[in-house]
């Protein structure tokens, strides 16, 4: 436990550089431009207490009184924008120090230094704050959205908030330590604070807006790799068997395919951590849905693999929902353009999902579930029990048999099998990663490295190996060729996908060519015209498509910058 408290705390500190942090850094600065000496250290306790208290009885808060999560942050961002109005207008400041007062507890010192008016702002935060986490959080989380919380747990969501306020409270002081130098500034710190009463306004409409997400994501976009290692100081062995400990969590076996655990193993179902935007659905909660048979199937949108299950999920949705059913796809990204709601929107509809979708963009309940894979199907029973798993593709009938077989314990009729397609896997080349940190059979006589590097091809290409020819740039998450670049991958399969995302605002056109001339209409893919594929939007392109698997050599020429190359897939 103490363990585990110990690198909350350092987790804590970190999380001040996190993306999600910057849209409300402006509000932690205002304690820095008001005149309440206290009022910093009203907003550090108010935020302790409210990440702590809204952390571990968020859910039970919710099932109480009804209140979705997105009300309580409503309340938060009113709050917020209220008191940006305060610091403009004095008077109205004045007003509400005097309504905090009959509310907190009076403490000696502290009337009219501003720890009441602080301490509802950090309130406020707290709850705002809660998306910002990493697995040892996450594991408290869905402790608490379980209604299993204890002292450790509350003993580690003390320790996390306590090690957020520290530079909190060093960014305030610091802020007003350095502002006190200039005589300007005290000259004219009426306008300051009102200044920041404006900015305060504007950043409660921002975040009521969610442009707060859609600057993580342009901040991501733009600098892929940042902010990767903020939780890497949770990965370790460790903290992974003290995490084990906490959970309590049954060793089940999930290496198995569609292996139904023995009666004495069926663990509990963790909970869906909230925080994540939902599609197709309102929020909803594994609480909720008792009595129902629920299956969590892990997954992104450019992910082949995934995405090769779809027919099965939707025919299990079509035929059973009706019977008791509740498909629940979590989408978790592989790669940072997945976290875009806008992308996952677009691709559910493109699919043609129609069950509930829920984003784990900070991988919470990817963290709760203990997965490791994509897809990854959870098999829940009427009582919120895992009862079975299943990782990767194939097996189809026996999953289903394993639904079919949770819904008559409900007393449901579920009827005749569903018609499935035919499930094949061609493909003998594997998944292929374009970024440094998985790649795998690169070719070229020069060693892959980051930043921009000029390739040549090697004499002969072995199966499976790729390689470039020309200038590239390569980072930890993909490749990006200059004009005039080349691709050159030898592959054994049917199908050929790979994930590509335009850098720039205009489409990028690529030119496909299989075993050394331009690409046929009969084998090229879906998204390949006249042997172009011209690339517009982040995700999974089809490239190519045989009549029977075989041995090739796919080469990809690009006249134009500005795209990007992140992972094949084969078929």
């Amino acid at each position: 436990m103490l363990l585990l408290a110990a690198f909350s705390f350092l987790a804590g500190v970190v999380t001040i550089l996190s993306p999600c942090i910057f849209p409300v850094l402006p509000i932690i600065l205002t304690g820095a431009v008001t005149k309440g000496r206290r009022r910093p250290w009203g907003i550090v306790s108010g935020f302790v207490v409210s990440f702590a208290f809204f952390t571990l009885a968020l859910a039970t808060v919710v099932r109480s009184t009804g209140l979705s999560a997105d009300a309580l942050r409503l309340v938060s961002i009113v709050f917020l924008a209220l008191f940006g109005l305060f610091l403009f207008i004095p008077r109205l400041q004045l007003l509400f120090e005097n309504i905090a007062n009959r509310f907190l507890p009076r403490q000696a010192g502290n009337q009219g230094q501003g720890y009441r008016s602080g301490f509802l702002v950090g309130v406020s935060l707290g709850l705002l704050w809660t998306p910002c986490v990493g697995p040892i959080m996450a594991a408290v989380i869905s402790l608490a959205a379980t209604s299993s919380v204890n002292l450790a747990s509350v003993l580690i969501t003390l320790a996390y908030s306590a090690g957020t306020a520290f530079p909190m409270l060093g960014i305030m002081y610091g802020g007003r330590g350095l502002l006190n130098r200039f005589a300007a500034v005290k000259t004219h710190a009426g306008a300051i604070q009102r200044g920041f009463g404006v900015l305060m306004v504007i950043m409660a409409l921002a975040l009521y807006l969610g442009l707060d997400r859609s600057f993580q994501y342009w901040l991501l976009s733009h600098f892929p790799n940042y902010g990767a290692g903020l939780t890497a100081l949770e990965k370790n062995t460790q903290v992974e068997k003290a995490l084990g400990t906490l959970t309590k969590r049954p060793t089940h076996p999930l290496s198995g395919n569609s292996a139904e655990l023995s009666l004495d193993m069926y663990p509990s179902a963790p909970e869906l951590i909230p925080g994540g935007q939902w599609f197709n659905s309102q929020p909803l909660t594994l609480q909720s849905l008792r009595g129902k048979v629920v299956l969590v199937d892990f997954w992104t949108y450019t992910c082949i693999n995934c995405l090769r299950t779809l027919p099965y999920l939707k025919a299990w949705q079509e035929s059973y929902a009706d019977k008791g059913l509740v498909i629940i796809g979590v989408h978790t990204p592989e790669f940072e353009f997945e976290k875009n709601p806008d992308n996952v929107q677009r691709a559910v509809r493109d699919l043609g999902i129609k069950y509930p979708v829920v984003q784990d963009n900070a991988y919470a309940t990817w963290q709760a579930y203990q997965n490791h894979y994509w897809p990854a199907k959870y098999f829940i029973d009427k009582d919120g029990r895992v009862r079975a798993t299943h990782f990767g593709e194939g097996d189809y009938d026996a999953s289903e048999g394993i639904i079919r077989r949770l819904l008559r314990e409900t007393g449901s009729q579920p009827g005749a099998y569903v018609e499935k397609p035919a499930y094949s896997i061609d493909s003998q080349t594997p998944e292929t990663y374009l970024g440094l940190a998985r790649t795998a059979h690169f070719s070229s006589p020069e060693k892959l490295r980051s930043g921009w590097t000029q390739y040549t091809l090697p004499q002969q290409l072995d199966l499976n190996g790729y390689a470039y020819l020309g200038n590239w740039l390569a980072n930890d998450e993909y490749s990006s060729p200059k004009s005039g670049a080349e691709l050159a991958f030898r592959f054994s399969a049917k199908d050929v996908f790979l994930v590509l995302r335009p850098l720039g605002k205009g489409p990028v056109a690529v030119q496909v060519w299989l075993d050394g001339l331009p690409i046929t209409v009969a084998d090229a893919g879906k998204d390949v015209k006249s042997g172009i594929v011209e690339v517009s939007a982040d995700r999974l392109y089809h490239l190519v498509r045989l009549n029977k698997a075989g041995e090739h050599t796919l080469l990809l020429k690009f006249p134009q910058d500005g795209v990007a190359l992140f992972a094949f897939t084969f078929g």
